[in-house]
């Protein structure tokens, strides 16, 4: 009598109705694709206590290629480095990719810097503690660097003359503040920083920025390959005539000083003082500036306060 042959295991398909597949017995490709739609605190504090095989895939390197940091909650900036310098050391040289908000010093962009030499784009918003001196040190030892966002902290004209010299490659630059309806003093050193630099941009985000008319000359001189130009908020521009008719001939999107910021990521809101009035030239208040589009997690609580993300993965 012939042996019979072990029955396969019922596909998704076949299963009868009410049950369910155990999510633990995924292929590790498949789970790594969806913990990859969650943020870091979520994978740390979250999906890799679930099992031994959801934290042997939060272990993998290519876990970590992307870093998403932003909104975080109110556990504190020390826990949120912590957790921050945790993954960059889990990412063990891979990581590509890093989106910062709030927390983050000189000390974190060094530590990130001198671990991850291939990243490719970095992203810090509203990082009052990093400095131009800082952010330049940090930045100059990431040559491969693509795509660079500075929104909303303090940063020189000569920074980013630094920061161009540095990364060749760079194609994408974002640097905003806050806009001001009153006229401002006009400062071209961010638009000349850029000409001068950065001549491979092809995504320019300078909101709110204070650049003139002759700056926006210098960067349609200097950067011959801009295809997004976004102006929105820079108040000082006299966007018309000859200058207009240059820009809409040579950049395929150009987003106008008095354009809609309905799809802008953060607060849009434009200060009604002077110039005299500012006691920041970056627009930063005493308001928090929250992105409209970021992360939430609500599951943090300050029952997780002592929580140490080391001892789940050691």
């Amino acid at each position: 009598m012939a042996s019979s042959s072990p029955s396969p295991s019922p596909s998704p398909t076949a299963m009868k109705e009410g049950e369910f597949a155990n999510w633990a017995e995924l292929p590790p490709e498949l789970t790594s694709s969806i913990l990859h739609r969650l943020g870091a605190i979520e994978v740390v504090e979250t999906a890799q206590k679930v099992c031994r095989s959801w934290r042997r895939v939060c272990k993998d390197p290519s876990m970590w290629r992307r870093i998403d940091m932003r909104n975080l909650g109110d556990l504190g900036d020390t826990y949120y480095e912590k957790l921050c310098r945790h993954a960059v050391d889990l990412s063990r040289g891979e990581l590509v990719e890093i989106n910062l908000c709030h927390f983050a010093t000189d000390s974190l962009l060094s530590y990130i810097a001198d671990s991850s030499s291939n990243l490719r784009s970095l992203k810090v918003a509203m990082c009052y503690e990093i400095t131009s001196e800082g952010l330049t040190e940090a930045v100059s030892k990431l040559p491969l660097l693509e795509d660079l966002e500075v929104s909303y902290c303090s940063v020189s004209g000569e920074s980013l003359k630094a920061i161009g010299k540095s990364c060749p490659n760079l194609k994408t630059l974002k640097k905003n503040c806050v806009g001001y309806k009153r006229p401002r003093d006009e400062c071209d050193d961010v638009a000349l920083a850029t000409a001068e630099t950065m001549p491979g941009l092809r995504h320019l985000q300078l909101f709110g920025d204070r650049l003139t008319d002759a700056g926006l000359n210098a960067i349609l001189d200097g950067c011959p390959n801009l295809e997004h130009l976004d102006l929105r908020q820079c108040f000082n521009l006299n966007l018309v005539g000859d200058l207009e008719k240059r820009c809409l001939e040579r950049i395929k999107v150009v987003r106008r000083p008095n354009d809609s910021v309905h799809d802008y990521p953060f607060d849009a809101t434009v200060n009604d003082v002077s110039s005299s009035d500012e006691d920041d030239l970056y627009g930063l208040s005493d308001v928090d500036i929250m992105s409209e589009d970021e992360f939430y997690y609500d599951d943090l609580s300050d029952d997780n306060s002592d929580f140490d993300p080391y001892e789940y993965y050691y």
